[in-house]
């Protein structure tokens, strides 16, 4: 039989004293490995929301740059339109201006009658040739009829010579030209169903949309073949 030995006070004070050394060591230890532990999950959450507002920053700046970006867009386009339409608007003046002081200048051109009547005879003469019949009316103002009859005549001479046709020519004067016109002939064939207008209003209409281009060119320095866009 075993005898057991009693511990002294002493002893049982210096066990108790190694068993909280131990203690105390363990949990601090493991305080240690919270604590660790803890600032790694820390320095990590940190990191993560760090990225995520930095995320978060750089996509408000970029949609804020974004927005800039297009108000200033915006704002260039607006001015380059105002500026466009501004100079589109003078250059339309400067052109109606041209094609005003033409139209005021064509009753110039009934003043010297000897040449007004040449300018009738070609006029009619350019007619003709398109109609290649051998007989038309001619429309002109009443206070032109004198002339017109003088330069009839000289047609039908000259369209004989070039052409060895015959052609007859008359005036129509139940249908004579607004004596508000500016001068110039109609010349009328195809038993009335076709009508040459050959008046100086027509002839300067055609002429602002024939020569547009080439005077666009001349004042603006514009490429003929390209569409007029600003």
């Amino acid at each position: 039989m075993s005898q057991v030995h009693a511990m002294s006070d002493d002893q049982v004070a210096g066990e108790l004293k190694k068993m909280t050394a131990f203690i105390r060591q363990e949990a601090l230890e493991k305080a240690k490995e919270i604590q660790i532990k803890a600032d790694e999950e820390f320095a990590i959450e940190k990191s993560k929301l760090v990225r995520q507002e930095t995320q978060s920053i750089d996509q408000q700046y970029e949609k804020k740059f974004k927005q800039a970006s297009m108000s200033q867009q915006i704002t260039r386009s607006t001015v380059a339109n105002k500026s466009r339409l501004r100079i589109l608007s003078a250059r339309q003046e400067l052109l109606d201006s041209l094609f005003e002081k033409a139209r005021n200048q064509l009753s110039d051109a009934v003043g010297d009658e000897s040449k007004y009547q040449e300018i009738i005879k070609n006029l009619i003469l350019e007619g003709l040739y398109v109609l290649n019949e051998p007989k038309a009316v001619i429309r002109a103002r009443q206070a032109d009829y004198d002339v017109v009859n003088k330069a009839i005549a000289d047609a039908e001479a000259e369209y004989k010579e070039k052409t060895d046709k015959e052609v007859k020519l008359e005036i129509d004067e139940a249908n004579p030209q607004p004596e508000g016109s500016a001068g110039g002939v109609s010349i009328v064939g195809g038993n009335g169903k076709i009508d040459i207008n050959n008046t100086f209003e027509e002839r300067l209409r055609m002429l602002e949309e024939d020569a547009l281009p080439v005077i666009r060119v001349t004042l603006f320095g514009e490429n003929p073949n390209r569409k007029f866009k600003d």
